[in-house]
């Protein structure tokens, strides 16, 4: 699996976001090829520019998904003392109950998660990029973070997909109008508490946006293992097109 993610890093004023790439089978630089971003959760931090690929790097990375959906993948590693979103801990876990947060929406984005946003922007300058087809996806704290972009970079992409993750409702205004969004949760999920996302359907559904909202009775965190194998995700994630 490592060996289609080259290693990389992206260095802007002395900071540097180490991150993996994996370029489509037979790759043409005459070729506009999509674009997909995944975050990942908070035990996959760090500066080894490896755990983030732990998962849902192999789903891009089947052979028949390489043939069938031709892309450019993007895994970014968050730096073991960052977050990818902005919230203040109200109450913190306990094993069997989830976090409590309040999503911040009034402070800039955390260096890594910027770092992220530079990236993205350079490469969307690239000739080999379909500005249309741009996705972002993210588990946990990566769904969190999936939900920060979007409102930090309103109408940037075609489709995003945050699983167990949540966000700031009031933000779903800036870039929900029609947009295509399919939210995965557990409602039994002890890390991030399920009314995260229920809150984020609602609020986007009020903005405009096309929500698919999946939630499986009696999982808890790790939906990511259900999600990343429905056979139907990565077929409508690619549908997508930004107007």
């Amino acid at each position: 699996m490592d060996s289609y993610y080259q290693k990389k890093e992206f260095l802007r004023n002395g900071d540097t976001l180490r991150y993996r790439i994996m370029y489509p089978v037979n790759y043409d630089d005459h070729k506009k090829y999509p674009v997909v971003l995944f975050l990942h959760g908070k035990g996959e931090r760090g500066r080894d520019n490896n755990k983030q690929l732990i998962h849902g790097a192999t789903l891009f990375s089947d052979s028949a998904v390489r043939s069938k959906f031709q892309s450019i993948v993007i895994f970014p590693q968050c730096t073991p003392d960052d977050y990818w979103c902005r919230m203040n801990m109200i109450e913190d876990r306990t094993d069997s109950t989830p976090e409590r947060v309040e999503y911040l929406t009034d402070v800039p984005p955390g260096k890594s998660l910027h770092l992220v946003m530079q990236l993205l922007d350079s490469l969307s300058e690239s000739k080999q990029v379909d500005h249309r087809r741009m996705y972002v996806m993210g588990l946990s704290m990566g769904g969190r973070g999936t939900y920060e972009l979007l409102w930090r970079k309103p109408h940037f992409f075609a489709a995003a997909v945050p699983v167990c993750g949540g966000g700031n409702p009031s933000s779903a205004a800036l870039y929900g109008k029609k947009f295509p969004i399919w939210i995965f949760h557990g409602d039994k999920d002890n890390v991030v508490n399920v009314n995260d996302s229920r809150n984020m359907v609602t609020a986007l559904k009020a903005a405009g946006a096309k929500v698919n909202y999946t939630e499986y009775r009696g999982a808890g965190h790790n939906v990511w293992d259900y999600a990343l194998a429905d056979p139907n995700l990565l077929p409508w994630l690619f549908a997508q097109k930004r107007k």
